[in-house]
């Protein structure tokens, strides 16, 4: 295969141009059929990377150090992306023989690669890891899982039938402080836990932005893949996109709040079901680019009656005395017998002797981690389950799609966690899914 090629004639070389969870083959790919997908100890990860923007190439810096893996191919819909990426392995390894392409299917159809991290826009991130899966490619994967809920339930179908290695970006679960607190918690050091309160991230609007010209080496209208056309603005395609609705759920999820939402279900044990209710306010910034959700107040309720209440940083300084601190997005945790918050960098209690509470053997033990790729490397060499597997991806999902959902209709929704849908509400329902520009589709 030619280092690079154009997408039309990849097209003519394939079967078909779209990826569909309904058309994926009854047949398990040769190369998991009888090892199980297994790569012996003592052998290289042969890895690729599809997006390498800031946060994909900071992936790049960050894998290429590891011993144990090799580097073999680079794919970015941006020349520049691929051409700097490139330089990066080359120089690391010391030859020309890092490949590079525009189209991820080129690199996902190679039989060599047996690992890729996927660090697109996320917009792109369900139909990159479907076809990931049905390649039989192991997979990091940023977070979010989806851009909506319909799209976590496809991703779990297909990393579930294709039994491949998957790892969600959710690093603070490889976070000791993280861990702790949810130890703490899980062991009620704080007596019966009565609610947790989340600070996200929010944003500041800039104007509507004039059109530009498609800068030459660019392929937009791949990076637009199943969004639907807008025309080119560079603040569109910058790191941004996690704040137009087109691309991301914005805040509540992929710009930061999966992170806290996810430490949240891990403190609760419900890794595999999710709040029952859910209900809330919030606002759009009006007259601008980004049209994502800035300020929210956002309630969920479990089955056994502790509350998520979810938020961005600015409502909880003003409401919460805790969070006037300067890591402002964190995690409250209140119980009958003591709170505890913390965030990135940072850990506050009271009373202040939890701090120095040491988790017996004979107590809950979370899964340990130090080391978010190092968990998701050895996994794929020994097969057991990375520390946010697919199940734990979806459930922590969830909650985003719901305070969403919640919000734009302004009800309070009732969620059946078993049969994962809104109980007696078609237009909530609705909502779970969204539609994708031709020829893209589940």
């Amino acid at each position: 295969m030619q280092k690079t090629s154009s997408r039309r004639q990849f097209l003519k070389k394939t079967a078909s141009g779209v990826i569909g969870v309904a058309g994926l083959p009854l047949i398990l790919p040769p190369d998991i059929l009888g090892t199980n997908g297994r790569i012996p100890p003592s052998d290289k990860i042969n890895l690729g990377l599809i997006g390498v923007g800031e946060m994909g190439t900071g992936h790049l810096k960050s894998f290429i150090e590891y011993d144990d893996i090799h580097i073999a191919a680079i794919c970015d819909v941006n020349s520049d992306h691929r051409f700097q990426a490139k330089k990066i392995v080359d120089t690391r390894y010391g030859n020309e023989d890092c490949d590079t392409y525009n189209d991820f299917r080129e690199l996902l159809s190679r039989k060599d690669i047996d690992a890729v991290v996927i660090a697109t826009p996320d917009h792109w991130h369900a139909l990159i890891g479907i076809e990931a899966a049905r390649q039989g490619k192991h997979m990091y994967y940023e977070k979010p899982l989806s851009l909506f809920f319909n799209e976590c339930q496809a991703m779990r179908q297909a990393i579930n039938r294709y039994n491949v290695v998957f790892q969600l970006g959710t690093q603070q679960r490889s976070d000791e402080r993280f861990r702790f607190v949810c130890e703490l918690v899980r062991n009620e050091k704080i007596g019966k836990l009565n609610r947790i309160i989340i600070g996200s991230a929010s944003y500041n609007q800039v104007p509507v932005q004039p059109v530009e010209t498609v800068p030459e080496g660019f392929d937009y209208d791949m990076w637009l893949g199943p969004a639907p056309f807008s025309p080119y603005t560079h603040l569109r395609c910058t790191r941004n996109f996690t704040l137009i609705y087109d691309y991301s759920v914005g805040c509540i999820s992929g710009a930061w709040g999966i992170h806290h939402v996810d430490i949240a279900q891990w403190a609760l044990n419900a890794d595999r079901t999710g709040p029952v209710a859910v209900e809330g306010t919030g606002t759009v910034a009006p007259d601008g680019l980004y049209d994502t959700i800035q300020t929210w107040w956002v309630e969920h309720t479990y089955a056994n009656g502790v509350k998520v209440i979810h938020t961005d940083h600015i409502s909880v300084r003003a409401k919460i005395p805790q969070f006037n601190v300067p890591a402002s997005m964190g995690i409250l945790f209140e119980g009958s017998e003591g709170w505890i918050y913390v965030a990135r960098g940072y850990i506050d209690a009271q009373p202040k002797n939890l701090l120095r509470s040491i988790i017996s053997p004979n107590e809950i033990q979370l899964q340990r981690s130090n080391d978010h790729r190092r968990n998701f490397l050895d996994a794929v060499k020994t097969r057991e389950l990375t520390i946010c597997p697919i199940e734990t991806a979806v459930r922590s999902d969830t909650l985003c799609h719901q305070a969403d959902i919640a919000i734009r209709l302004g009800q309070k929704l009732y969620w059946d966690p078993v049969k994962e849908k809104f109980i007696d509400n078609p237009w909530a329902n609705l909502l779970l899914s969204r539609s994708m520009r031709s020829p893209w589709h589940l």
